[in-house]
């Protein structure tokens, strides 16, 4: 059920947050589908290729798929000035979507048994791989190479999960309400990693 709860969450932000960004970049109907479903699913797609669970799992979340299509047709046809809060509630959305799918793929690959580098690799794919796809068909720099701290966050949260930490659904649900807050003081305090320019 914690699962599918995840599932659910993760799915419905990352829609949300693929559509808007391609209302933003001027995309038509089609578009704006096509890029709320990848964004939806991509994290859950890349994950199942990389721990060797069956692709067409994916397939099989009908009730989603209707879900997201109806809500990608909905925020088509809102009056555009609603989203004039999605600066402001935008990244709350992404980084829901971010903590449901990392806890969610690092439990898919602990379920399969896979090692502990698996499963921070499957958390992070997942919770950040939705995004790289939808900032790729945009046009974009993939946000978690040019933004404050994202995918560290699902990477540490699967670290977590893989070593034995998060058993239970209190302490899933704490680690949900971590890597969102999280997420959202790395936006507000604006905390980066180190970089390095080659001049």
């Amino acid at each position: 059920m914690t699962w599918d709860v995840l599932n659910i969450i993760g799915t419905l932000a990352f829609a949300i947050s693929g559509a808007i960004i391609a209302m933003k970049e001027d995309y038509d109907f089609f578009g704006v589908q096509v890029l709320g479903f990848t964004t939806a699913f991509g994290g859950g797609t890349i994950r199942n290729l990389l721990i060797g669970i069956p692709i067409e799992n994916v397939w099989s979340q009908g009730d989603l798929f209707i879900t997201v299509f109806l809500i990608n047709g909905i925020l088509f046809i809102i009056p555009s000035h609603w989203f004039t809060y999605w600066n402001k509630w935008g990244i709350l959305f992404d980084a829901i979507g971010l903590a449901a799918f990392a806890i969610q793929g690092s439990m898919s690959a602990v379920q399969f048994d896979a090692p502990l580098s698996a499963v921070v690799v499957a958390a992070t794919l997942t919770g950040a791989g939705g995004g790289i796809v939808r900032d790729v068909f945009a046009g974009r720099k993939p946000m978690i190479f040019r933004e404050e701290i994202y995918a560290l966050w699902a990477a540490l949260g699967g670290l977590l999960i893989g070593l034995g930490y998060i058993q239970n659904s209190l302490l899933i649900a704490g680690l949900f309400i971590a890597i969102v807050l999280l997420r959202m003081l790395s936006v507000h305090y604006q905390w980066k990693l180190p970089r390095r320019t080659l001049t």
